[in-house]
């Protein structure tokens, strides 16, 4: 883990993502802490982004760790990966709870929603800092096809566009991929995406410092023609 960070780092990625789930399958309590301990020296150019359900030890290791952020993602029994963002009223008095003791150690708190104005306005009501879009429905409708695939945008920007009225950042992330980003990328108001299994599988074939500089460049702003190249 520690190593396929650092690919990471060297190839320019501004933030590194886990999700320490309960049963520890995917990263573990002792992985966050070597993770924090390896950023530590970069903290003011590379982010880490801490995600998962609203569960005492995960509270608490984000009080010991002091991410820059706190993604909350609801989390169903059995589930292979998050499937839909957070309804509005769940989880209420957990959620605030753990909203309230992340901010108390400096950690801005983003909420994993889908493109939805009811559950953008609850994530502001209880204090979030942010939304994450689940962007699962945008790449399935994209697969569909051009059309299907700008439609499902338009939902996407309308919902931004409510979360910034609403003085939330906008993060997104679920199945974006090197061919869906080139329109995602557009988003209004997008501060951040994360990206696990297309990175990671793509890696399987291209190396992961390749690959993380190929996601950059699919989401660096579109060079002006305009403009002289320097």
């Amino acid at each position: 883990m520690i190593q396929a960070a650092q690919a990471c780092i060297d190839a320019g990625a501004p933030g590194i993502t886990v999700h320490p789930r309960a049963d520890g399958r995917h990263i573990t309590t002792t992985d966050v802490h070597e993770l924090a301990a390896l950023l530590a020296p970069l903290r003011e150019r590379v982010e880490l982004n801490i995600e998962g359900d609203p569960r005492e030890d995960l509270i608490s290791l984000v009080e010991q760790i002091r991410p820059h952020q706190f993604t909350l993602v609801p989390v169903l029994a059995g589930e292979l990966t998050s499937n839909h963002g957070w309804r509005p009223n769940a989880a209420v008095n957990l959620l605030r709870v753990a909203i309230t003791r992340a901010h108390a150690v400096g950690t801005r708190v983003s909420m994993f929603v889908d493109p939805d104005t009811a559950a953008i306005d609850w994530a502001a009501a209880v204090g979030a800092d942010r939304i994450e879009l689940y962007t699962e429905p945008y790449a399935r409708a994209f697969a569909r096809g051009s059309a299907a695939g700008t439609a499902s945008f338009t939902t996407y920007c309308e919902a931004a566009l409510h979360a910034k009225r609403r003085n939330l950042g906008i993060n997104a992330g679920h199945d974006l991929d090197l061919e869906n980003l080139r329109l995602f990328r557009t988003l209004p108001h997008l501060e951040e995406v994360s990206i696990g299994h297309a990175l990671m599988a793509r890696a399987l074939f291209h190396g992961l410092d390749r690959v993380v500089r190929q996601f950059l460049a699919a989401l660096a702003p579109p060079v002006d023609a305009t403009m002289p190249a320097s």
